[in-house]
């Protein structure tokens, strides 16, 4: 029985990836040369490099970002601090990882100074109010209780101050299934869509 629940659980994530990975790409459009930060083992990271995007990963986990494909071009530092030139990216995708960083304004202010001139940039957060966060945080194993920022909205203020921002509740999950959903209640996700201001 553990091995149908574990093969349950990892067609449930392959599923939660593949419709980010859409969400993502329907978004980028044709920006191309993407920086994604906390990047970890770049499963997303991978589909879009074999949808014609050149991606580079960035993550402050030697051991997180060993485990990324070979041909991904990494960078082991700080999100806070990027050892990267100046308006080198079209777009820079956090993909549930900015709650994790410890200064995220910092983090955007450098996503920002990364960017060209009007490039995008897309956030992905998890969604406290979601029923499947609730669920989640109860488990002491459970990465989201590593969360270090809950207030969405402060987020979105600070993304703000820098792109012309948008956001959207996304992927409704309840009981191991994925659905359309804007209900903050049901979605997963809430996802800060912006371009860099002049």
């Amino acid at each position: 029985m553990s091995d149908y629940l574990k093969t349950c659980q990892s067609y449930f994530w392959t599923d939660v990836f593949n419709q980010e990975f859409e969400y993502i790409v329907n978004k980028l459009g044709d920006n191309k040369n993407v920086l994604s930060v906390g990047c970890g083992p770049a499963i997303i990271e991978k589909k879009l490099m074999e949808a014609g995007f050149l991606v580079t990963g960035l993550d402050v986990s030697k051991e997180a970002i060993a485990g990324s494909p070979d041909d991904l071009r990494t960078i082991i530092g700080s999100a806070e601090d990027m050892d990267i030139e100046d308006s080198k990216f079209d777009a820079v995708i956090f993909v549930a990882s900015l709650q994790f960083i410890t200064d995220y304004k910092k983090a955007i202010s450098e996503a920002s100074r990364v960017l060209k001139d009007r490039g995008l940039i897309l956030v992905m957060l998890l969604n406290p109010e979601s029923e499947f966060y609730n669920e989640n945080i109860k488990d002491p194993d459970s990465y989201m209780r590593k969360t270090k920022h809950f207030d969405n909205s402060s987020i979105y203020n600070e993304i703000s101050k820098y792109f012309e921002s948008s956001a959207e509740y996304f992927l409704g999950i309840k009981d191991s299934k994925t659905f359309t959903s804007s209900d903050p209640k049901l979605a997963s996700l809430y996802v800060i869509n912006g371009s860099k201001r002049n």
